[in-house]
């Protein structure tokens, strides 16, 4: 069995193409069940975030699993695009230290932010509790989570960590200048939307308004930094209080439309209004930045504004993937011997088996062995069976992980007939 990752992020693809890739939580669980059905990948965890879009899995072969993965993802996303060419594949050692950098925030927009190995967590999590994890994937996801947590420990590529929030809130503070005069409405209230609003405040914003959908949840974001809820269905008449509106939703679609920002800007002419869209999909119709008095930027935009983060981190970094070779080394001593271990396990119960059968015989003819007698016995015989399986086993286990590992696996398996 051979692992892999397919996928695409900030890197291979602009957001409006990764936005069509985007997965709610019901969606995953339904490209799980598919998976499962398919028997194609009998082990998947898929991870979805604003930045990227990833089926880790387990497959028979890699190479034919590739391109049935890649229509699988098309299909899913429901999508008009039908390249692949964003797409990257990765197959064993590849996928691995690939699986090690996300978690580490090596492959991260912005290097060193903390959310992306929650997420992980998260995402092997819920594969986990859908079924659609075993062995080789548990393995993995636990050293990778592993891993995040050695590189956050071991290095300093957390230190005063930037997230897309804060580099919302950076981009903010360049477009206005000091925020301590500024207005900001904020819609959306889930966790990216309260990372935004601690930055905001630690920045000094003279006012947060709050919307959502769901109006508890605003206002227990307002209230936590001392902001003002603002009902979803008048978030439109508020903002003409406001200079920058940043959205991070999880709506599937377009939630700020041109034709509302027309009427909006039409009742403050003379005031420019910043539109900061760092959801993914996004929130924001790009037509929006049409509209006189406007300026629209999405999740890459940022990209600009954490530059010089990158710069910082880049010796962190070199640290982080120290670690990573590692760990990733240890990785794969642990798994040379996971193909062999069904065989060698397979071989000590069919001995276990025979001692414990051959030794009950032997005590029902011999009656009056003391207690002390069968003690002696019983440990004979298990000191025999490790004796004798001691070279069988410590041969395969040589060639584990090697081209002959099959052959051997296979001699044994016929030799003491461990498969019918």
């Amino acid at each position: 069995m051979q692992l892999l990752v397919l996928g695409l992020n900030h890197k291979t693809a602009p957001v409006n193409l990764r936005e069509c890739f985007a997965f709610a939580q019901d969606k995953i669980y339904e490209a799980l069940d598919k998976l499962k059905l398919e028997q194609q990948t009998p082990e998947a965890v898929i991870i979805s975030t604003c930045n990227r879009t990833e089926i880790y899995a387990v497959a028979e072969n890699a190479e034919e699993a590739i391109p049935y993965l890649q229509k699988f993802l098309l299909q899913m996303a429901n999508s008009t695009v039908s390249t692949t060419e964003h797409f990257y594949c990765l197959i064993q050692d590849d996928a691995i230290r690939h699986l090690f950098r996300v978690a580490s925030s090596l492959d991260s927009l912005v290097v060193g932010e903390g959310q992306i190995l929650s997420q992980v967590k998260k995402a092997y999590s819920d594969a986990k509790e859908h079924g659609s994890t075993n062995v080789l994937l548990n393995k993995l996801f636990h050293s990778a989570i592993a891993v995040g947590k050695r590189v956050r420990t071991e290095t300093r590529i957390a230190y005063n960590a930037v997230s897309v929030s804060y580099a919302a809130v950076e981009l903010a503070r360049k477009l206005l200048g000091q925020l301590t005069n500024s207005n900001i409405m904020i819609l959306g209230a889930g966790k990216m939307s309260e990372l935004t609003a601690k930055h905001l405040v630690a920045n000094g914003a003279k006012s947060v308004f709050v919307t959502n959908r769901n109006y508890h949840n605003a206002v227990r974001l307002a209230q936590k930094f001392k902001g003002q809820a603002v009902p979803y269905e008048e978030y439109l008449h508020w903002a003409e209080q406001a200079d920058i509106i940043i959205t991070s939703t999880g709506a599937p679609h377009f939630i700020v439309h041109k034709r509302d920002v027309e009427l909006l800007m039409g009742k403050r002419p003379s005031r420019t209004m910043i539109f900061i869209d760092i959801a993914v999909p996004r929130d924001v119709d790009p037509q929006v930045g049409e509209v006189p008095g406007t300026k629209v930027y999405n999740i890459d935009d940022l990209e600009q504004v954490v530059e010089s983060n990158l710069r910082e981190r880049g010796v962190e970094a070199e640290k982080a993937q120290v670690i990573i070779e590692e760990e990733l080394a240890a990785f794969k001593e642990k798994m040379r011997y996971l193909s062999c271990r069904p065989t060698i396990t397979g071989l000590m119960d069919k001995a276990e088996l025979m001692r414990k059968r051959e030794l009950k015989r032997a005590f029902t003819k011999m009656p009056d062995l003391t207690e002390e007698e069968r003690r002696w016995m019983e440990r004979m015989s298990k000191r025999i069976v490790r004796k004798v399986l001691r070279d069988p086993i410590m041969k395969i286990q040589e060639y584990a992980g090697t081209e002959s590992e099959r052959k051997y696996t296979e001699a044994v398996q016929k030799l003491f007939k461990l498969v019918q």
